[in-house]
């Protein structure tokens, strides 16, 4: 075989041009002679720790939506099952639980005001709207205390039938996940007070915006699919 031969490129030889034509090789050549350093943004080089964080928060509100379709499966299989008690159509208040869910609808809202302001960097309207935030979460968690209390005041417990029970652990969950919620927004208003607009706590921030917001997603399915189709049954 003659040299001239041998130096030709064959069409199905493309190991040898993907070290310089390959978008997704780090430090690939950005021009003759020169190696482009990896920015970690994209193409070139890792993902930022920002990309890596928010990818894996997004992994948990996953399994967290995971265990709250396990809930609404248990609800919807026992929601018949009242053994002669109340059902939802002589328990559920619209009125009040329409108030809960307009509360924690406006503080989405608000929270999502509070982010556009940490990306400017003013610590007072960012502060001012997370308080506001908690604020309404705070009110749609007494609402939901009223109505667990009234309905353990007519003996319509837990313990009372499957659709009790069914309906307490999906709501009472959903609850839980509202407290922890305004507990993590307190630490983070103290985060932010204390150590600033850091990158880590950024991160931290922006987790709970995604949280906050997901609670709603949940919230609308239960208002919608518990609480509107239980009082018209």
């Amino acid at each position: 075989m003659s040299a001239t031969s041998a130096s030709v490129t064959l069409p199905s030889d493309i190991s040898a041009r993907s070290g310089e034509h390959d978008p997704y090789r780090a430090g690939r050549h950005a021009g003759q002679g020169h190696r482009r350093r990896a920015t970690g943004q994209g193409a070139g080089g890792p993902a930022s720790r920002y990309v890596t964080v928010t990818y894996g928060f997004w992994i948990f509100l996953l399994s967290d939506i995971i265990m709250f379709s396990a809930f609404f499966a248990g609800y919807a299989v026992l929601s018949g099952e009242t053994a002669g008690g109340p059902s939802g159509r002589e328990l559920f208040d619209l009125p009040r639980v329409a108030l809960q869910t307009g509360l924690l609808l406006t503080s989405s809202f608000i929270c999502g005001l509070g982010s556009l302001a940490s990306h400017r960097r003013d610590m007072a309207w960012t502060q001012i709207w997370l308080a506001v935030t908690g604020f309404l979460g705070a009110g749609f968690l007494a609402l939901e205390f009223q109505e667990f209390a009234a309905m353990l005041a007519e003996r319509a417990g837990p313990d009372r039938s499957a659709f009790l029970s069914s309906f307490f652990a999906l709501v009472g969950c959903h609850g839980v996940h509202v407290g922890l919620g305004l507990l993590w927004l307190g630490t983070m208003m103290a985060q932010l007070w204390v150590k600033g607009f850091r990158d880590d706590i950024l991160r931290r921030l922006h987790c709970f915006n995604l949280f906050w917001h997901a609670l709603d997603i949940v919230w609308i399915a239960i208002f919608s699919l518990v609480y509107l189709l239980g009082a018209g049954a």
